[in-house]
């Protein structure tokens, strides 16, 4: 039965680079943003994030019962996965989907894509991970690379983001952070099915009362659209990426698990181009350089 606890022999051996899962979950997660974008038009944000994060959970405690790991966690294990999907699932997406109303797809990709910067500062001081001066260096670069997205999108004549939808955005990564961060320090101990399915349904749960009272389901309207990015969401974000995710973060350390991300930012502005014909300027492409080498600095292991 596989667990997302990690035994101190497992803790002990080197790390091993899972780049079949790593690539796949890229894709998944990069291509979510276009996904929900084109969701968001026919549903309102929250109450399509309740009905996907319930329809889910059922999903994945079936596949859990189908692995043989359809138990009970322990009371504190329960625990700790219930404030998870809080901050994994409630708060990152129900943040980051509501601006994504106003925002395109591509620049809330990028904007959750510097998440490693903010795990490579934490880590030390909430899970002892050492931030030596290679780290230092690419948190400034991918700092500075966030400033001129951000100048490009907020500022200036070609301005076509929104302030409020930003902070929302910027709400939501703190929250995925926070919650990588808590992973790694509770690490519960669960059937990884298990594990996730309590996630999305303790999300579920959260986010009925805010969508019944801001939203109304008569905004809803069923369109083939409104299907098929809600079957993809539900069957290759919320069970397929989230699976991936916490499968590499359960075998590797924060800073480690969090290199992937470095192929968001280019990953997020393809597929927001090819599939909804956003816009990418010259100062995007500009940008997304400083953020990819500053994260792979960030999080590259000491040699």
């Amino acid at each position: 039965m596989k667990t997302c606890a990690v035994s101190s022999s497992a803790a002990a051996a080197p790390e091993r680079t899972a780049w079949g899962a790593i690539a796949l979950f890229c894709v998944l997660w990069s291509s979510a943003f276009a996904a929900a974008k084109i969701a968001v038009r026919d549903c309102p944000p929250l109450t399509l994030l309740a009905i996907r994060f319930c329809i889910a959970g059922v999903l994945m405690m079936g596949m859990a019962a189908l692995t043989g790991g359809l138990r009970m966690p322990a009371r504190r294990d329960l625990l700790a996965l219930i404030g998870l999907g809080l901050l994994n699932n409630a708060l990152y997406l129900g943040l980051s989907w509501s601006g994504m109303a106003t925002l395109s797809s591509a620049f809330t990709s990028v904007l959750i894509s510097t998440n490693p910067l903010l795990i490579g500062m934490l880590a030390g001081p909430v899970l002892g991970e050492r931030l030596g001066w290679r780290k230092l260096v690419g948190l400034l670069l991918g700092l500075g690379g966030v400033v001129i997205v951000l100048r490009s999108r907020l500022a200036g004549a070609g301005a076509h983001e929104d302030v409020h939808g930003t902070l929302l955005v910027l709400g939501g990564l703190i929250a995925l952070v926070a919650g990588t961060l808590a992973y790694k320090k509770l690490k519960p101990a669960a059937n990884l099915w298990m594990a996730t399915g309590v996630q999305a349904l303790a999300a579920g749960v959260a986010l009925w009362p805010f969508a019944l009272h801001y939203e109304s389901l008569t905004q809803a309207r069923l369109t083939l659209s409104l299907v098929l990015s809600m079957g993809y969401t539900i069957v290759a974000v919320s069970m397929g990426s989230y699976y991936l995710w916490f499968l590499i973060l359960g075998r590797s350390s924060a800073t480690s698990a969090s290199a992937l991300h470095f192929l968001m930012p280019p990953l997020g502005l393809f597929f927001g181009w090819l599939i909804l014909r956003e816009p990418v300027s010259w100062l995007d492409m500009l940008g997304i350089v400083p953020i990819a080498f500053g994260i792979w600095l960030a999080t590259r292991r000491n040699v």
